[in-house]
C-alpha cells in the first residue's frame, strides 16, 4: 500500500489520465503485487512514449482481459496521490473549458523531476572530540567557523573560513571532520504572522476583519474595491496570516513576473521571510522543489502566475487575486482559462475564501458583488492619507505637438517643472519598440511580418524589425526591398523607444529609462529596473502596461499618457472597460506618498465616455454606465460568449470549412451565432484565422450546446485546428 491512510482500492486494472488530447482515460494493467488508488501518479506506455499519468476516478471495464493491456511501467511511491479535491478541480475545469482533461492533467505533472526526490550532496561535519595533530591558524578559522555543529560543503565552508579546500581535505584524512548527506536545499523558513504587524487604518481594519470573519464560512469570494495606493496588500495580508494561523496555506497570483519582486520585500517586511514563487522565469530545479513543497506541507506560501493554480497544494486554505481585472489571468492556449474564475471554483470545491483585489474591478466582479455573491470591501481612500492625482485631458485637436513629436506642450511643461523639483515623471504608452509601422515614401512598401496579417515593429536599440505575434525578425535593410531606394524608410507612429529619444533630446541631463517587457536582460533586469524607479534612480521613466499594475514608486508626481484613444480602436466589447482600468491604474501611479500627482491625457476624443469618467475621477458613473450597456445587450456577465476559433494554413480551405461548422450548429431560440469572419489577426504563425462566436443568455448551458454542435460538425482534416474559448477576453 502506498500510504496507510489511504482506502485499498487494489485493481488488477486501473484507469490512467495522460497529460494527452484524448477526451478520456486509458486502461492499464496494474503490476502484480502493486497497489493504486484514483490520484496515484505512474508513468504508463503510450504508443512508442512513455508518459506521466494519474489514475483516474473512472471505474474501468472489467470485462477488457488484462493480459491485452499495457502494463504501468512506474508507481511513484514517493509521491503523494492527487486528493479528491484537486482531481474534482481538474474535472470540473475541463468540463468548463471543454479541453480534454489530460491536457488539464498537464498543468498539474509538469515535469518528472518534480517527481523525483532531490539528491543530496555530500557535505563536512566535526566529529566531536577529535583535534587535529597540529592546529594551524587555518585549520583553526575552520574549526571555529564550525563551532555550531552544521554541516557544511567544502565550498561553502573554505568561503566562510577564508582558507583553501585542501585544509579541509587535510582535517577529513586525520579525521577531525567527517562526509555527511546534506539536503539539497535547506526547506523555506516559515513565515511569522507576528513578524511586523503593521496599524491599519479604520477602513482597512473593517475590510480585514470581514475577510477573517469569511473563514468561518468556508466556501466564500470577497472583493477589496480600493483606489490606488489604498493599503489593499495590507488587507489581504492579513487574510495570509489567518490562513497560516488556522495551518493552512496560501496562494498568492498576480498578473506579471514584474510585480513579484516589490511583493516578495513587502512580504518579507510584513512575515520575517520570502514566500515560495513559481512562474515561467524560475529554473527548472526550484519549480520542481516548489513543487514538492507545496505537495509535502514544508512550502506554506506561494506567490505565483496563473499556473500556480494547479500546483498540488497539502492543505490550501487560502487564494488572493491581485489585480483581478487584469486579463494577463487568461490563458489563450491549449487549455483557455480564467485563473481569476477558476480560483473561485477552486475554493469552492475546497469550502475556502478566496479574495480578489483591484483598484478597477471587473464589471463581472463588480456585479457579482452588487448581487451578493461576492462580499465587497470598499477602499476609498488612499492609506497615506494624499489625494488623488489631479487628471486633465489635452486635446491633441488644439493643444498638440509640433509635427514629429509626440510630447504635447502642456505635459511637456509638466514635464519640466516635475524634473525642476527633483520629481519624477511616467510616460506611458501601450506600444513597444521604436514604431509600429516602416514604409517606404518613395514606392509605399510596408514591412509586414511574412507569416502574421501584422506590421514589423521596428526596434531601433536592435536594429530589428520585429513581428510581436509570432517571434519573426530581421534587419532593418539598407534599401526598399521593393523599389530598392535608399534614405526612403520612414518610421510612422511612436513606440516608447521613440518617446523616449524625445525625450533624451528634451532633456539631456535627465536620468531616462525606458520599461518594456522586451527589453534585453529579460525579468531579472527588468526587477532591477523598477527598483531603480523605486527608490528615485530615474528622472523620467517610459513605458508600457506592465508599469500600470500594482507598482509603487514614491518619489512618482507626474503621469502622461501619450495615446489615451489607443485601446479604444479595438472591436472589443470590454474596449471601454479595459481601457478604463488600465489608465486608472497607470495615473494611479502619481502621487502615492506625497498626494501632488497630476496626470495628463493626451486624446483626439476628451468627450469620450470613458476619458470623461476618468477626468471627473467618478469610478462608479462608469461601471454603471458599462453594466447598464452590458444588461441592454446580453453581454457578459448578464449573458454568455464562446467563441470557435478556426485555423489552417489555407485560407480558402479554412473559411470554408468555418462555413461547414456554422451549418450544423444546432437552432436554438435563445442562442445568437456570429460569423465566420476574419479575425482581427487573420493570420498567426502561417495560420489563416476565423471566428464563430455564440452569444446566449446566463441561463443557458452553453457548453452542453457547443458538445451537440461539434458532434454534428465536420472532423477538421488538412492541419485545420478548433479551438474553443469559453467566456473570450481577446478578440484578436
Amino acid at each position: 500500500m502506498l500510504f496507510d491512510d489511504l482506502e485499498d482500492d487494489t485493481e488488477t486494472i486501473a484507469s490512467v489520465l495522460v497529460p494527452v488530447a484524448v477526451p478520456t482515460a486509458y486502461t492499464y494493467r496494474v503490476p502484480k503485487g502493486a497497489h493504486v488508488c484514483p490520484g496515484t501518479i505512474v508513468k504508463v506506455p503510450l504508443g512508442p512514449r512513455e508518459v506521466i499519468g494519474a489514475v483516474w476516478d473512472v471505474t474501468p471495464d472489467a470485462g477488457i482481459n488484462p493480459k491485452k493491456l499495457k502494463e504501468i511501467s512506474r508507481i511513484f511511491e514517493e509521491t503523494r496521490p492527487l486528493d479528491a479535491e484537486l482531481r474534482q478541480f481538474i474535472d470540473w475545469v475541463a468540463n468548463w473549458t471543454l479541453a480534454p482533461p489530460g491536457m488539464v492533467l498537464r498543468m498539474v505533472l509538469r515535469s518528472e523531476e518534480a517527481l523525483e526526490p532531490e539528491t543530496p550532496i555530500a557535505g563536512v561535519r566535526r566529529l566531536a572530540g577529535m583535534e587535529p595533530d597540529r592546529k594551524t591558524p587555518a585549520r583553526a578559522r575552520v574549526l571555529e567557523t564550525m563551532e555550531d555543529g552544521f554541516a557544511w560543503t567544502k565550498s561553502g565552508l573554505s568561503h566562510a573560513a577564508g582558507v583553501s579546500v585542501s585544509v579541509i581535505d587535510g582535517l577529513l584524512k586525520q579525521g577531525v571532520l567527517e562526509v555527511v548527506e546534506m539536503p539539497a536545499a535547506p526547506p523555506l523558513p516559515k513565515p511569522d504572522i507576528d513578524y511586523a504587524r503593521v496599524d491599519l487604518t479604520e477602513t482597512q481594519k473593517k475590510a480585514a476583519d470581514g475577510i477573517r470573519a469569511a473563514f468561518e464560512k468556508g466556501a466564500s469570494v470577497s472583493l477589496i474595491d480600493g483606489v490606488t495606493g489604498s493599503g489593499k496588500t495590507e488587507v489581504y495580508f492579513e487574510a495570509i496570516a489567518e490562513a497560516l494561523k488556522r495551518g493552512k496555506q496560501a496562494l498568492i497570483l498576480v498578473p506579471e513576473i514584474a510585480l513579484t519582486e516589490q511583493f516578495l520585500r513587502r512580504f518579507e517586511q510584513r512575515f520575517g521571510v520570502y514566500p515560495a514563487e513559481w512562474h515561467s522565469e524560475i529554473t527548472p530545479k526550484k519549480r520542481a522543489r516548489v513543487w514538492r513543497g507545496v505537495a509535502s506541507g514544508d512550502v506554506r506560501v506561494v506567490i505565483g502566475a496563473r499556473s500556480a493554480l494547479f500546483l498540488p497544494f497539502l492543505e490550501l486554505g487560502l487564494i488572493v487575486v491581485d489585480e483581478e481585472h487584469d486579463t494577463a489571468f487568461k490563458q489563450d492556449d491549449r487549455v483557455p482559462y480564467s485563473a481569476r474564475d477558476m480560483a473561485v471554483v477552486r475554493g469552492h470545491i475546497s469550502k475556502f475564501p478566496v479574495v480578489l483585489a483591484s483598484a478597477t474591478p471587473s464589471v463581472e466582479s463588480r456585479v457579482n458583488a452588487e448581487q451578493g455573491r461576492y462580499n465587497r470591501f470598499i477602499l476609498p481612500d488612499r492609506a497615506s492619507g494624499a489625494a488623488l492625482p489631479d487628471l486633465q485631458a489635452v486635446d491633441m485637436r488644439a493643444e498638440g505637438p509640433e509635427r514629429g513629436r509626440w510630447i504635447a506642450p502642456p505635459l511637456l511643461n509638466a514635464i519640466r517643472s516635475a524634473f525642476a523639483d527633483g520629481a519624477q515623471s511616467l510616460l506611458f504608452l501601450n506600444r513597444r519598440g521604436y514604431a509600429p509601422l516602416t514604409l517606404c515614401r518613395k514606392c509605399g512598401h510596408r514591412f509586414q511580418c511574412p507569416h502574421c496579417s501584422a506590421w514589423l515593429v521596428e526596434h531601433r536599440f536592435q536594429k530589428r524589425l520585429n513581428c510581436h505575434h509570432c517571434g519573426h525578425s530581421e534587419s532593418v535593410p539598407e534599401a526598399c526591398p521593393s523599389c530598392s531606394s535608399t534614405d526612403s524608410l520612414v518610421a510612422c507612429g511612436p513606440g516608447v523607444e521613440r518617446i523616449a529619444e524625445e525625450v533624451s533630446g528634451l532633456f539631456p541631463e535627465a536620468r531616462t529609462l525606458v520599461l518594456s517587457s522586451d527589453i534585453q536582460g529579460g525579468p531579472d533586469r527588468l526587477r532591477r529596473e523598477m527598483k531603480v524607479v523605486e527608490e528615485g534612480g530615474a528622472d523620467i521613466v517610459i513605458g508600457t502596461q506592465l508599469v500600470a499594475k500594482g507598482h509603487n514608486f514614491p518619489k512618482m508626481r507626474l503621469v502622461g499618457v501619450i495615446d489615451a484613444d489607443l485601446g479604444l480602436a479595438h472591436g472589443d466589447p470590454r474596449a471601454a472597460e479595459k481601457t478604463f482600468q488600465l489608465l486608472a491604474q497607470v495615473t494611479g501611479r502619481a502621487g502615492r506618498v506625497t498626494g501632488d500627482g497630476a496626470g495628463f491625457l493626451q486624446t483626439y476624443a476628451p468627450d469620450h465616455p470613458v476619458i470623461k469618467a476618468l477626468l471627473s475621477s467618478d469610478r462608479d458613473a462608469f461601471y454603471n454606465a458599462e453594466i447598464e450597456a452590458r444588461q441592454a445587450t446580453g453581454l457578459p456577465p448578464f449573458g454568455r460568449l464562446a467563441a470557435l476559433v478556426i485555423s489552417g494554413p489555407d485560407k480558402a480551405f479554412t473559411e470554408g470549412y468555418s462555413r461547414a461548422i456554422l451549418r450544423t450548429a444546432p437552432m436554438h431560440e435563445a442562442i445568437t451565432i456570429l460569423g465566420p469572419a476574419e479575425a482581427a489577426l487573420a493570420m498567426v504563425r502561417g495560420r489563416h484565422r476565423y471566428r464563430l462566436l455564440a452569444l446566449a443568455p446566463r441561463q443557458i448551458d452553453l457548453q452542453g450546446y457547443i458538445r451537440a454542435w461539434l458532434s454534428e460538425a465536420p472532423k477538421p482534416v488538412k492541419g485545420l485546428r478548433v479551438q474553443i474559448d469559453i467566456d473570450p477576453q481577446h478578440f484578436m
